[in-house]
């Protein structure tokens, strides 16, 4: 078979393909013949006039309400930690929040990554665990290609924002409780371990 051949037939092939697909896609039209139709109910309707319905003023975001420390930094930043969880391949992850509660943007982000070289980038890569009672220090995970296991990509935020993060670190032992969580700039806060 020459080149020239084979090209037809995967060039055949890729025609009867397309013909096919545009086929199967025209059988699933709406069948609209033209005429008006009534207003179906949403979910909300159908519930029945006894569901109540947020007000627009309402936040339905999932922002965490649980505050296990909070911590005071720079210029009116304050981080918040919301859980410090065991996960089942022997990690241990932080999440919280890192509020501006300043007048101005808060730039000083730089800090947050630590002293460690990694891939990275702005991060909070500089977060530690302390396990007192076990005598450990530990550090937030890396990847094979040496980015951190933790938020990335904040270079700054700005007044009244608030950003959430997850940090990363190897699970201390099962019978450690608690732990002091510490980021660059902010003052260090024990944390009670779940999980």
């Amino acid at each position: 078979m020459s080149i020239r051949h084979t090209v037809k037939v995967r060039g055949g092939a890729a025609v009867a393909v397309a013909a096919a697909l545009a086929l199967t896609l025209a059988g699933c039209g709406g069948g609209d013949d033209g005429k008006a139709k009534p207003p179906q109910k949403t979910d909300s309707q159908s519930q029945g006039a006894g569901s109540p319905t947020p007000a627009p003023n309402q936040s339905q975001s999932s922002v965490p309400t649980e505050v296990i420390a909070t911590m005071e930094g720079a210029n009116g930043m304050v981080l918040t930690v919301n859980s410090a969880t065991r996960d089942a391949g022997g990690f241990l992850t932080v999440n919280g929040q890192l509020k501006n509660n300043g007048k101005e943007p808060f730039v000083g982000t730089a800090a947050w990554r630590g002293n460690e070289l990694t891939q990275s980038g702005e991060s909070v890569a500089g977060a530690t665990l302390v396990d007192k009672a076990g005598k450990k220090r530990y550090y937030v995970l890396r990847d094979t290609d040496g980015r951190c296991l933790c938020t990335t990509g904040i270079s700054s935020v700005l007044a009244g924002q608030t950003v959430p993060i997850f940090v990363q670190f190897p699970a201390p032992p099962a019978n450690t409780a608690e732990v002091e969580f510490s980021l660059p700039t902010f003052a260090t806060a024990v944390v009670k371990i779940s999980g």
